[in-house]
């Protein structure tokens, strides 16, 4: 049998971009589209749930049409989104503009959609849980699926 270098030098790339996947918590077969996704976290702090999930920061991501949906707390958000591995970017964002009882839940919202919008990446914690990641890196939301709260 004779010695192949491009041969063997294709397997040790494969190899290694299989070892490199497995290392990166990344694993591309963990779709975000399906389950409706709850607001846990905002920047470093805490989202408190308001006890109606109907009136819970949430998104829901559509596959067949790159559509998202779902709410800041008083408005509801709709735009669409791309996904290759783990880039994520959602764009076309639109929400209803009615005025929050709250200003609190107004500035929450006002921040979580600016976190929508900054979104260039993500990184699942498990099936449940789902970080939004800016362009640094930088964790902007965490939110996790509606079965687990």
């Amino acid at each position: 049998m004779r010695f192949r270098p491009a041969a063997f030098f294709a397997v040790v790339l494969l190899a290694a971009g299989v070892v490199a996947g497995c290392g990166s918590g990344i694993s591309l077969d963990e779709a975000i589209e399906g389950p409706v996704w709850r607001l846990e976290q905002l920047g470093g702090e805490t989202v408190t749930p308001s006890g109606d999930p109907q009136r819970d920061a949430q998104l829901q991501f559509d596959r067949r049409n790159n559509r998202l949906s779902g709410s800041g707390g008083c408005n509801r958000v709709t735009g669409t989104f791309e996904r290759s591995g783990s880039a994520l970017k959602m764009s076309q964002l639109a929400s209803t503009r009615m005025a929050c009882a709250d200003p609190a839940r107004s500035a929450s919202e006002t921040q979580f959609f600016a976190a929508l919008q900054a979104t260039a990446s993500y990184r699942m914690q498990g099936p449940s849980r789902l970080s939004l990641l800016d362009g640094s890196g930088r964790t902007v939301a965490t939110l996790s699926s509606a079965s687990t709260r």
